[in-house]
């Protein structure tokens, strides 16, 4: 993957009607588009930075939508150079002067923390205290453990396609991941997008556990009965001793896309990037997701600070901070406004790769305590009532219910409180009754 600029203009351009999305330039470079609008080349022209011209996304059917166009998808563009070479900021400023150029920016990179995994054998009682703590066990017992009709997407790393808890609930997905080479030191496979999903680091498969897993050998997951659509939209980069994921923010924006577009009632996002300017990290695909009545659950970030990061720091995302064993705020959860309930994540336990099981720490492994309890109010919803659950009922479920941590409707650490799970469905089962 070379490097590229994204632009987003006011209006859709007739003569681009035509241009290939990204994903399939033609193989054959004398093929593939190069000019977008007279303005626009001659700037890159002056800049001596030749460009192929592609969309950036494609329209879920043959014509574009009225939620894809209200969302702007059907106006933004990626130019790709041509030559290895740096965008000079003066080109990007210049394209922003341009009457018709809404926003202008070079692709960048985001990274996320990849908290430690544990691998060691434990027992199936191991780590029921989180389960217990959002009154899961209740919650099978008395009313569901999912629908198959129900698809839960989770953008990470990828999942562990054969892993035992999870293969008889998975369903084909996608691999994002094409990251500009030579911008760091990446383990395993970060170039070329395809259809495997495979996971290499465990986050994702993680993080699928705690939604779905069977149960056979660990606590089952919260919607074991539901879908899950594995989206591979980061790679693993080395940072010293560290880890972290990493991918293109714009392909992430793609992946989003593709989800909601393959029918995700609800999509987890344990991952976070920081805004550098340019507009809001992902906000057409979150507006997109919100006009097709997508929820999105992201997590608030591990780094103890008021800060924020994107997807969670939008308007509509469900932004999950994360407690400790004896229920009080854990001291690496990101905190601030947009922090909307804070479940489970210390210490828990969950799927891993190589059909293996592992404890990990963080607002990674939170946030699916909610994707899944809302993917379980869905399913009951559809179930008992044939109801299909609109994105602000619920949120309204999840607020009326959470157990608050003081005497504030909303709490700057915790915000609306601590999931819980069981008293949501008694709400949702009062509701439809």
């Amino acid at each position: 993957m070379k490097w590229h600029v994204r632009l987003k203009l006011n209006r859709s351009l007739a003569s681009a009607k035509v241009l290939p999305h990204w994903q399939v330039l033609s193989p054959d470079k004398k093929f593939r588009p190069t000019q977008l609008h007279p303005d626009i080349d001659a700037i890159f022209a002056k800049y001596q930075r030749p460009v192929w011209v592609a969309r950036e996304y494609t329209s879920a059917d043959r014509t574009w939508s009225r939620a894809e166009i209200d969302s702007g998808l059907d106006r933004i563009y990626r130019l790709v150079l041509q030559h290895d070479r740096s965008v000079p900021p003066e080109l990007i400023r210049e394209l922003r002067q341009l009457s018709f150029v809404e926003a202008a920016s070079i692709g960048e990179i985001g990274y996320a923390d990849l908290p430690e995994m544990r691998s060691r054998a434990a027992s199936l009682q191991t780590d029921w205290h989180s389960r217990n703590a959002i009154g899961l066990p209740e919650a099978h017992q008395l009313y569901a453990r999912g629908d198959a009709n129900i698809t839960v997407a989770v953008l990470d790393t990828g999942i562990d396609l054969d892993h035992p808890e999870l293969a008889d609930v998975l369903v084909p997905g996608y691999d994002f991941v094409n990251i500009i080479d030579g911008a760091g030191q990446f383990v395993g496979d970060y170039l070329g997008y395809d259809e495997d999903p495979e996971d290499e680091v465990g986050h994702g498969t993680h993080v699928a556990g705690i939604i779905a897993a069977k149960g056979t050998n660990i606590p089952p997951g919260v919607v074991p009965n539901c879908k899950i659509l594995p989206v591979r939209v980061l790679g693993a980069m080395q940072k010293g001793t560290k880890r972290v994921g990493s991918g293109l923010v714009d392909n992430i924006n793609s992946g989003i896309k593709w989800a909601i577009d393959r029918g995700a009632d609800v999509i987890n996002m344990s991952l976070g990037v920081k805004n550098s300017g340019g507009g809001l990290p992902h906000q057409e695909v979150v507006d997109y997701a919100q006009r097709k009545g997508v929820t999105i659950v992201a997590a608030s970030g591990n780094d103890g600070k008021e800060e924020l990061y994107y997807p969670g720091a939008l308007p509509h995302v469900i932004t999950v901070g994360a407690i400790d064993e004896l229920g009080g705020i854990a001291p690496f959860s990101t905190y601030g406004r947009q922090v909307d309930f804070v479940a489970p994540g210390t210490d828990i336990y969950s799927t891993y790769v190589k059909n293996d099981y592992a404890f990990s720490t963080g607002t990674s492994h939170a946030a699916p305590f909610v994707t899944g309890a809302v993917a379980l109010l869905k399913s009951y919803a559809r179930v008992k009532r044939g109801v299909n659950l609109l994105d602000r009922q619920i949120k309204y479920l999840l607020q009326q219910t959470a157990d608050k941590v003081d005497r504030r409707f909303k709490h700057q650490k915790a915000g609306f409180g601590k999931l819980n799970l069981l008293d949501a469905l008694r709400l949702l089962d009062t509701k439809l009754s």
